[in-house]
């Protein structure tokens, strides 16, 4: 069943044409998305539910999408907490018998704090490899797509994934062990710390979700953080304010830019993340910049 009525599927960026025809794919972020429809390529219709520059933990859909999740031959997901407003909705379709495919029940998770998965491993690279493993063998397995396109699709996947990895090692390797510090407005970067050996100095907003505030306790312990280890940049989300981030510099009392990071969602086409691999690139050469002397 074609999922392109709703306004919000129909800025998805999908095709109307034989989309009755074809296999059905919905997925909920638009990093995931994006390489969903990597993946798939010509052999499924690949809806994705959260629009450009919108925030993961916050985005809605309308009941009328809810409702026909479950006509979808798969639903792919982050999970690890990230869709809060959505997981419900797929939720119910997979208890009716929808199809799931949940990136973050394939890869090493982490915890941002103590019995508290972070859901952000896109940043790593690697991780995002253990998620197009898996993500292959699911669309693979669904009835009238052509599994060996999706092989051929996810080995060249595969393969641009390894240049970025290599981009970004280099990269990092140049900025100084003593500046390989991050600060951001809340949890976002753990796997990419993990993943390319900075140290997560701390968040404005101590949680892995941007529905969380800060306290003034909170804003005072990461000023002091800034100003012991001499942070250069402090680093806010593109698509929010970075209104905490700037009371943040000015508490600390120092000199301290703060650099916008696509971390949460792609861009438009023209906005400088339109994918995630472009998305991962752009951020390297911020981090880098911002970081090194």
């Amino acid at each position: 069943m074609a999922l392109l009525a709703g306004g919000a599927l129909a800025l998805s960026g999908c095709a109307s044409a034989g989309a009755d025809e074809d296999p059905q794919v919905v997925v909920t972020t638009n990093i995931l998305g994006d390489v969903t429809r990597a993946l798939a390529g010509d052999e499924a219709e690949v809806t994705t539910l959260m629009k450009p520059n919108a925030d993961p933990h916050s985005f809605e859909i309308s009941a009328q999408e809810a409702a026909r999740l479950q006509a979808a031959d798969l639903l792919v997901s982050n999970g690890l907490g990230l869709e809060e407003n959505v997981e419900q909705h797929f939720a119910t379709a997979g208890d009716a018998g929808a199809e799931r495919f949940v990136a973050g029940d394939h890869i090493d998770v982490l915890d941002y704090a103590e019995g508290s998965p972070d859901p952000h491993f896109w940043t790593d690279p690697a991780r995002m490899v253990d998620v197009v493993d898996a993500l292959e063998e699911a669309l693979a397995a669904v009835d009238g797509i052509d599994a060996d396109a999706v092989h051929d699709n996810a080995a060249s996947y595969r393969a641009d994934l390894a240049d970025v990895d290599a981009e970004m090692t280099a990269a990092f390797a140049a900025i100084p062990a003593e500046r390989r510090a991050l600060v951001t407005n809340h949890h976002v970067f753990g796997y990419l710390a993990d993943r390319f050996g900075f140290e997560v100095v701390g968040a404005a907003i101590p949680s892995g979700t941007t529905l969380a505030s800060p306290s003034a306790a909170d804003l005072e312990e990461l000023a002091t953080a800034i100003t012991s280890t001499g942070v250069p940049t402090i680093f806010a989300d593109s698509s929010q304010p970075d209104r905490v981030m700037q009371v943040l510099a000015d508490e600390a009392g120092i000199d301290v830019d703060v650099v916008p990071l696509f971390t949460e969602s792609l861009t438009e086409a023209d906005e400088g993340a339109p994918t995630y691999l472009a998305m991962m690139r752009a951020n390297t050469q911020l981090i880098a910049a911002g970081l090194s002397p």
